[in-house]
């Protein structure tokens, strides 16, 4: 049996890119600039939403 990984990106919640950047920046304030495995994966994960919630530059036409 296959699986396939979804490359969507959901945010986990409905936050701010501003919120989920304070958390980010928590994260590294609290590991002391070196990020375990785990905190690494929480990391990313913060990045991906961080992206998702972060406002689009517009286009030119």
């Amino acid at each position: 049996m296959l699986h396939t990984m979804s490359t969507t990106v959901e945010p986990a919640t409905d936050r701010s890119a501003d919120e989920v950047n304070e958390e980010i920046r928590a994260l590294w304030r609290r590991s002391g600039g070196t990020l375990s495995g785990e905190q690494r994966e929480e990391y990313q994960r913060l990045v991906l939403e961080w992206a998702a919630a972060a406002p689009q530059p517009a286009r030119a036409a």
